[in-house]
């Protein structure tokens, strides 16, 4: 890893790193891909989650009984707060030229702290393996730390893994 390629400007880090190559990405190992904007987990987006889910339970969906629960408000599901990898890779990272990538799976996902309902959430990745398959693809395990505004933990820790052919 070269020091250039571990410190990011803030317009790099708003339109996502470029990779265009395995090499390109097998060099990144241990680089931080910057964070994303901040965005709102509402309750209309934890309604939604729970709707295609078909998890209603109260502690995300009923804002009255949840305001004298344990989190003092409806809170995210840790399954919404883990999806959102899906939609902060692409703003974290750019494969230009690819033929074909595909998710793989996950591991080590952990819901260190609740996502309350209304926080403000970004993603903040970093490229943390990468194994070479075949000629001309690779499998790259990227984690995506969701962090909470104001809080100390985040609300999920998820390393994704992608199936990249350039």
């Amino acid at each position: 890893m070269n020091s250039e390629a571990s410190t990011l400007t803030q317009s790099e880090a708003q339109s996502g790193v470029s990779f265009n190559s395995v090499q390109s990405i097998l060099d990144a190992v241990g680089t931080s891909l910057g964070a994303t904007e901040w965005m709102t987990i509402t309750q209309e987006r934890i309604d939604l989650f729970a709707d295609a889910t078909g998890d209603h339970q109260w502690i995300h969906v009923d804002p009255e009984r949840a305001k004298n629960g344990p989190f003092g408000a409806c809170v995210a599901h840790g399954y919404l707060t883990m999806s959102l990898a899906n939609l902060f890779l692409p703003q974290l990272a750019r494969f230009d030229g690819l033929k074909m990538g595909v998710n793989y799976g996950c591991d080590k996902v952990r819901f260190p702290a609740p996502v309350r309902v209304n926080s403000r959430v970004r993603g903040v990745g970093e490229v943390i393996a990468a194994t070479p398959l075949g000629e001309d693809g690779l499998q790259a395990h990227i984690r995506i730390t969701v962090e909470v505004e104001h809080q100390d933990k985040p609300g999920t820790v998820v390393e994704t893994i992608s199936r990249l052919h350039f």
